[in-house]
């Protein structure tokens, strides 16, 4: 499996935010973003999974046996600053809706939901509504969606927000897991994530963007 990123380019509004950003990612391989606020580590992993439009270059995905016609957005989970749930509905309905919603992904197989919220920790509260819950465990919950339908790429932004220390090496563990059956990750955070073996690639921005022009 890859996850290829060639010469990508983005703006934000008139000005172009990063330029000629290139990676190659395979099983068991992570990158992690670095940089600034406002260095673009956002905007580049909204345009990896699909949901902004590069002003230039491509991201691509191959796996053996896979269609050529797969869109890389396809195999990727994103986990923004946004949980992306539903405050008014319990936490069961929230994850049935996103297992139901995406499905899995060719080569593996997700958890259920009450294996999933059993995965971080919180599997006696699936009944509650998700806005009863504090932001740890919204957060936690949050990343419980990325274990009931299965893709291969894990796109996080900050994932570690408002997780006190035990989630956090619960989260950690999980990314292991999920690198060692051959899953890819792609991750921007100021905090370390306790992995070992990383890519990094260090955001400029604006900056880096002048720098290169001149």
């Amino acid at each position: 499996m890859r996850l290829t990123a060639d010469k990508l380019a983005a703006r934000r509004g008139e000005d172009l935010l990063f330029s000629d950003i290139s990676f190659d990612l395979g099983a068991g391989e992570a990158l992690i973003l670095t940089g600034r606020n406002g260095s673009g580590k956002s905007t580049l992993l909204r345009v990896v999974a699909g949901l902004l439009r590069p002003e230039r270059g491509t991201v691509t995905w191959a796996a053996p046996g896979s269609d050529i016609s797969v869109r890389a957005s396809e195999a990727c989970h994103y986990l923004g600053h946004r949980n992306a749930m539903k405050a008014e509905l319990s936490v069961a309905e929230n994850l049935s809706f996103w297992k139901s919603f995406f499905g899995d992904f060719d080569g593996g197989t997700a958890l259920s939901v009450h294996e999933a919220a059993d995965r971080v920790g919180l599997e006696g509260i699936t009944h509650l509504p998700f806005g009863y819950l504090s932001a740890g465990q919204q957060r936690r919950m949050a990343f419980a969606k990325l274990l009931v339908a299965h893709r291969p790429v894990w796109i996080l932004d900050e994932p570690t927000a408002a997780l006190d220390t035990r989630a956090e090496a619960t989260f950690t563990d999980l990314i292991r897991e999920h690198l060692d059956r051959g899953g890819l990750l792609l991750a921007a955070t100021h905090q370390p994530l306790g992995l070992e073996g990383t890519q990094e690639l260090q955001m400029t921005g604006f900056a880096g963007v002048m720098e290169e022009a001149w």
